[in-house]
């Protein structure tokens, strides 16, 4: 593909940045539009997914018709083999009237399924049917159903691992990745950093009509140099933050990260991989539960050696051994097995520890689940799950 041709998608579809590889997945996108092959989306959380199914869509014979997106993550597992698929009047308790699936709406069109990793085991089956005989049945009933769809799915998800621990199918998985393209992270994109800054704060600028903001040297350097966990979105957000909220129009370091979220160690590409005991910590949750487990394993340890004390189970050395010695055996104080009463101290620790997080990430972002879920690392549906258990609604 042209470069013109290429550079024109990018203008039309808002995308900003000269990256080698980001040129490659828009050319990838406008190559196979034409097609009807199935195709995989993969990036990390924040780098602008959705944007190439449109790219595939408004490019391809199918342009005129139905285009729908289904967030795979944010539909109750109870309810998405329903929505994907329609179900009959009566087919459960629910089901008062006879309802058409995405996959019947869209019929000549494109469906873009996003968070395709988050899709559950029985869903999945229905999927795999679709693609390889283009039919499906309603919740309900017995009777197939003829389907003309093109399939674009997206994941931030290892796929190839998840199959491994048995949460994704195979051959799923290899009928979706006919044709493959990978959207790069922001800090593989170094030259497009600064540039997507520079738009960000002259669009909300133009918006608010307000004098844009502009980094001195020192907060350029630190842009450039912060890991960008959340990639574009995050940037876009942080920019719209700082636009709004300071005054003074040149944005200094120090200012800067007062708006960088969680800015530490790990999120900068030259300590990010920090190894001690060959473990590599990706993120401040890792850590955390690290240190969490760490310190569990030496309480239990120390734990267990003052219960056999007790119990007379362990000789001790001598003094000469530079060990304390007790005179004589230590008779049992308490016959409650210690092991109860550590699991619900630790349990509840962790517990603990998983709902401040959550409360954080919500607070950082006001109240939006969806970005709070994907500074977590975690899909929409597991975060409403922990805060209906946690009763944080």
């Amino acid at each position: 593909m042209a470069n013109n041709d290429i550079q024109q998608i990018k203008r039309r579809f808002g995308i900003i940045g000269n990256n080698t590889e980001l040129n490659r997945a828009v050319d990838v996108a406008l190559q196979v539009a034409p097609t009807d092959l199935s195709v995989l989306i993969t990036g990390e959380s924040g780098v602008g997914k959705e944007v190439f199914p449109q790219i595939v869509h408004q490019n391809s014979p199918r342009k005129h018709a139905q285009y729908i997106a289904v967030n795979c993550g944010a539909i109750p597992e109870g309810t998405i083999v329903s929505e994907l698929f329609g179900h009959e009047k009566g087919s459960f308790t629910d089901a008062k009237d006879l309802r058409k699936g995405y996959f019947e709406v869209a019929d000549g069109g494109t469906i873009f399924l996003d968070e395709v990793g988050e899709l559950p085991l029985q869903a999945q089956v229905h999927l795999l049917r679709v693609l390889e005989s283009r039919d499906f049945m309603k919740v309900g009933s017995s009777k197939g159903q003829k389907t003309n769809v093109r399939i674009v799915a997206a994941t931030n998800v290892n796929l190839t691992e998840a199959i491994s621990h048995h949460k994704f199918r195979e051959d799923l998985y290899y009928r979706l990745n006919t044709v493959p393209i990978r959207i790069p992270p922001l800090r593989e994109r170094p030259e497009d950093i600064a540039l997507l800054f520079r738009k960000f704060a002259s669009d909300i600028a133009d918006k608010y009509q307000m004098p844009a903001i502009h980094l001195d040297d020192e907060a350029r350097q630190l842009l450039l140099s912060y890991r960008w966990p959340g990639n574009v979105r995050e940037l876009k957000n942080v920019v719209e933050g700082i636009s709004i909220v300071e005054k003074d129009r040149e944005i200094t370091a120090d200012v800067l990260k007062m708006h960088l979220p969680n800015i530490s160690i790990e999120k900068f590409p030259v300590l990010a991989h920090y190894n001690d005991d060959k473990k590599v910590f990706n993120s401040e949750r890792e850590i955390l539960y690290q240190v969490l487990f760490d310190m569990k394993k030496d309480v239990n340890e120390l734990k267990k050696l003052v219960h056999d004390i007790m119990n007379g189970s362990v000789q001790m050395a001598s003094v000469d051994d530079n060990v304390y010695a007790p005179a004589a055996p230590v008779t049992p104080i308490r016959q409650t097995p210690i092991q109860d009463a550590e699991t619900v101290e630790e349990t509840l620790s962790l517990e603990d520890v998983e709902k401040e997080m959550i409360c954080k990430a919500l607070e950082r972002h006001n109240g939006r689940r969806k970005n709070a879920a994907s500074d977590l690392h975690i899909s929409e549906r597991t975060l409403y799950r922990k805060i209906k258990e946690y009763g944080l609604e």
